[in-house]
């Protein structure tokens, strides 16, 4: 899933604890696989956030262990497809 993003310029880390963070282009959208943080405890396993203009969250989406990989890529391909993928009510 990293490939994809990593084929768009999208930077991609992994921190100490084995999550991994991207960030957008334009540091605009955010997508962690976070399997080893206090959200993945709770079932959140998979985080997207998108912020406006100003850096206020616009909306944000998760995805539980359960959720299908395939399910996450065809979220995150849809998204970078988008020319408009921030609310247009922000």
């Amino acid at each position: 899933m990293t490939d994809l993003l990593k084929g768009q310029g999208w930077d991609v880390v992994t921190d100490l604890d084995c999550n991994v963070h991207c960030s957008s282009p334009d540091r605009r959208v955010y997508v962690g696989f976070l399997p080893e943080s206090r959200e993945a405890a709770r079932g959140e396993l998979w985080h997207i956030h998108v912020t406006d203009s100003y850096g206020i969250r616009a909306w944000r989406q998760t995805f539980g262990p359960d959720t299908p990989a395939q399910a996450v890529a065809g979220f995150l391909a849809a998204l970078i497809a988008l020319l408009t993928r921030y609310c247009t009510c922000v």
